[in-house]
């Protein structure tokens, strides 16, 4: 199933770790860099984050691992996994 995962990041350069994180558990069918934004208001005492969007192709029943490692990932500011249809 396909879905999409939009998330925010303190630097451009830890979207590394977020990509092993979820290469671990299906694969990436497309990425984009949307930049660096200034918050409406701050996130984890940040003003400003970097936005990336992944498309991913992932069984169902393995979506609630990765929530939880993301959950766990300190570097992650924050995240949104949605169904892409």
């Amino acid at each position: 199933m396909n879905y999409q995962l939009v998330f925010l990041l303190r630097k451009e350069e830890e979207k590394e770790t977020i990509k092993k994180i979820v290469d671990n558990f299906g694969k990436i069918i497309k990425t984009e860099n949307w930049g660096e934004k200034t918050l409406a208001y701050p996130i984890k005492k940040n003003r400003r984050a970097y936005y990336f969007n992944y498309f991913i192709e992932i069984e169902p029943k393995k979506t609630l691992e990765l929530k939880r490692k993301l959950n766990f990932e300190t570097k992650l500011l924050r995240y949104l996994l949605l169904v892409n249809n």
